[in-house]
């Protein structure tokens, strides 16, 4: 979410700023060929209203050209933060938060 000019956008409490927007971004990798980025998507108002039940992370890479123009939405059956990929072996590893086994392999296209 883009404040009136191009600003995150937040409100002012007791002198502190309080996202009203959506978290986003939280982790980004660049390959020879594409953009890999992990996304949230959730609203800071849900996050605020389900205090601490939500699972942390993201469930959704948005893979991006070069150019930045989008190529692909994958969705995870996992909430994510970190990534790397490997695009030769079609892998990406993932960290969750929220396991006790925090290391995750998704596979994607075919090899």
């Amino acid at each position: 979410r883009i404040g009136e000019h191009d600003e995150p956008e937040f409100k002012v409490s007791d002198g502190y700023g309080i996202p009203t927007g959506i978290m986003g971004f939280s982790d980004v990798q660049v390959t020879d060929s594409a953009i890999y980025a992990v996304f949230h998507g959730t609203p800071f108002k849900e996050i605020a209203r389900q205090s601490g039940k939500l699972p942390d992370g993201g469930k959704y890479i948005y893979v991006f050209s070069l150019k930045g123009e989008p190529l692909y939405k994958y969705v995870l059956d996992h909430y994510i933060y970190g990534i790397w990929v490997d695009e030769a072996t079609k892998t990406i590893m993932a960290t969750d938060v929220n396991n006790d086994q925090p290391i995750l392999k998704f596979c994607f296209g075919s090899v």
